[in-house]
């Protein structure tokens, strides 16, 4: 087996060979091009890196005219991107439900900002019914969102899934959907999830916006595939050369290992490559905090490389510049950026000793750079200009555990022939997918170089130690009648009508099917049913505790139970779906387990506002506190 804690041997850094005769064309699918271990080979290694830049682009005919177009050059200078799921708490207002573009600056503020989003939608609540990856953009303020993020000078990239084949199919491609999205919204780019690169259809739809794959760009598309990522990028011991930013000096990338806790050696490459760094710090849901070391370094980076941009963009590049000899003793390395009479040394310390001495040769420049830290030097021709030097010690930060959402008590009138949960200790199988959105447990996959199969999207089994209070849980859910009586009996209305009962037609259910569960419902509308009646929902624990004793009953159409579940932890909201459903979304790992299921079948399922969490195949049941119901014979709900 693979081990998940070490690089595949296709993210390893490629070796460049020396010899004045070799074949190059073997770096032409690299991911990083691997530092020479001797310095005396540091000429040879930089002549064979000009070379192959100047062979490849003649053997793919390589073309840079998007990289010229006016409306595209601010991809050269994207540095700090950041990926943020649509309903993390530092974009969305959970209170005044609308999002919020300056909570969204203001959360990243300390690393000196954001040049970028890319604004996640879908996965991992996609398949959850029949709704495609485009259907998850159709969000009331989306379109506001995107413009405000643009009067503060913020680019947005949507995000497109290829995996998603088995949602209802749209009226027509997905390169005419989603080119009709990116214009609707009025986005800069797409983030290719997944993908290299963009198939014909997608390149000639989306033709004038920014592209970025997901992973190591082909050569032949460097050219209208203006950034990349570069994740899970294995480094030599002295850190190398990313491949396609040194075929193309404007092509910006953007390092991430969405998983790690110590950023260092992504900075590290960032800063000698003069590249650029995606912030992932929620992941599907689950937080995964920069340390303040990181978010130190990150700011002083994009500080340097918003007030030189000329530099890094055009400038001419030398990677592995000479320092002096006491430095590149103590393994110090640096690249060089030169144009129109100013230098700039991006500067790191890739070892674990602390380094205080000469840095340059001529001029002769001190400067302390910590171990593992970074260091930068701005020159012209009067001298030395500015000068910084970021360490690291501090530790990895450990993110606020979720806090559960505690229900109030319920003293309402139990549902005729509710089952009756009994008090005491109990420990409840459960059964659920390792998703990259655990279930109970904090990051499943931190320390993984990257996930992969068996452990991403294994079954996982367990048991859950509880201890219950007695309940009554209703033997069957909530109809589509017992609401309508709700809604005629407490005037309630939605702060957003956005999805409410779309099944329902003109704001009654259809004839005949007043007896199925109510569907089209968010947690907040099951929860203000159940206060209407004096109950609560079921937490997952009690609905799970009912449906294995007798008289629990599951209505058709077959729906997912909303259950008293939901965590925050300051970022996402997220519930315990139980029961499973009708409806099976196919062709896809991706997508949320459906069909029925066993009672001990969980599901982590994030919460997501403006009434895009109601859905065709959610309904729920309420429940009732023993000790403090007011019981009675045929009590109805």
């Amino acid at each position: 087996m693979t081990d998940p804690f070490a690089p595949r041997p296709i993210d390893l850094p490629t070796e460049v060979p020396l010899e004045p005769d070799a074949d190059l064309s073997v770096l032409d699918e690299a991911k990083v091009l691997a530092a020479p271990a001797r310095v005396e080979d540091r000429p040879a290694w930089r002549a064979a890196l000009h070379r192959w830049r100047a062979e490849a682009r003649e053997r793919t005919a390589y073309d840079d005219r998007r990289y010229r177009d006016p409306g595209l050059t601010w991809v050269s200078s994207a540095w700090n991107v950041a990926m943020v799921w649509l309903w993390d708490e530092v974009v969305w207002d959970w209170g005044a439900g609308r999002f919020d573009a300056d909570r969204l600056l203001d959360a990243h503020r300390g690393l000196d900002g954001l040049d970028a989003v890319v604004l996640w939608h879908a996965y991992p609540v996609i398949g959850v019914d029949d709704r495609n990856q485009f259907d998850w953009y159709a969000v009331p303020g989306l379109r506001g969102l995107v413009d405000d993020l643009h009067a503060r000078g913020v680019k947005v990239f949507l995000d497109y899934n290829p995996w998603d084949v088995g949602t209802r199919r749209a009226e027509g491609s997905d390169a005419a959907m989603l080119s009709a999205l990116v214009r609707r919204l009025g986005a800069d780019g797409v983030f290719l999830d997944t993908l290299k690169e963009g198939d014909p259809e997608l390149l000639e739809a989306l033709d004038g916006l920014a592209l970025e794959g997901e992973s190591r760009v082909p050569l032949v598309r460097v050219g209208d595939h203006l950034a990349s990522w570069a994740q899970w990028f294995a480094d030599s011991p002295t850190p190398g050369v990313l491949r396609a930013r040194w075929f193309e000096q404007r092509h910006m990338m953007h390092h991430t290992r969405r998983w790690d806790r110590d950023h260092g050696a992504e900075l590290r490459s960032a800063w000698l490559n003069g590249a650029g760094v995606l912030v992932w710090d929620v992941v599907f849901g689950v937080r995964v905090d920069w340390s303040p070391d990181d978010v130190g370094g990150l700011r002083a980076m994009r500080s340097a490389y918003r007030e030189h941009a000329d530099l890094f963009v055009h400038g001419e590049w030398e990677p592995l510049t000479d320092l002096h000899r006491g430095a590149t003793a103590a393994g110090l390395v640096a690249s060089r950026w030169r144009r129109a009479g100013e230098t700039y040394y991006t500067v790191a310390n890739p070892t674990e000793r602390d380094h205080d001495g000469l840095l340059l040769p001529h001029p002769e420049v001190a400067l302390a750079v910590p171990a593992g830290g970074i260091a930068g030097v701005h020159l012209d021709r009067d001298g030395v200009r500015s000068t910084f030097s970021h360490g690291r010690s501090a530790g990895p930060v450990t993110p606020p555990a979720p806090v559960r959402v505690r229900a109030t008590a319920a003293p309402g009138a139990p549902a005729a022939g509710a089952v009756r949960v009994a008090a005491g200790a109990r420990e409840l199988p459960l059964t659920w997918r390792q998703r990259e959105t655990g279930l109970y447990e904090a990051a499943p996959y931190v320390g993984d170089w990257k996930p992969l199969p068996p452990r991403l999207h294994q079954l996982r089994e367990d048991t859950r130690a509880v201890v219950l209070t007695e309940v009554l849980v209703d033997a069957v859910e909530v109809t589509d009648a017992d609401f309508a009586v709700f809604l005629a009996e407490s005037g309630h209305r939605p702060a957003t009508a956005h999805r409410f009962l779309d099944h329902w037609v003109d704001g009654a259910p259809v004839p005949g099917t007043a007896d199925r569960p109510v569907r089209f419902v968010d947690l907040d509308d099951a929860r203000a049913y159940a206060a209407w009646r004096g109950a609560r929902l079921p937490t997952e624990d009690e609905w799970q505790a009912a449906a294995e004793a007798d008289g629990f009953v599951r209505l058709d159409p077959r729906v997912w139970q909303w259950t008293e579940s939901e965590h925050r932890d300051g970022r996402t909201r997220w519930v315990v779906l139980k029961g499973g459903s009708h409806h099976a979304t196919e062709g896809s790992q991706w997508y949320v387990d459906g069909g029925p299921r066993d009672p001990s079948w969980s599901v982590r399922y994030l919460l997501t506002g403006a009434g895009t969490s109601r859905a065709a195949t959610i309904g729920f049941r309420c429940a009732v506190d023993v000790d403090v119901a007011v019981e009675g014979a045929g009590a109805t709900r």
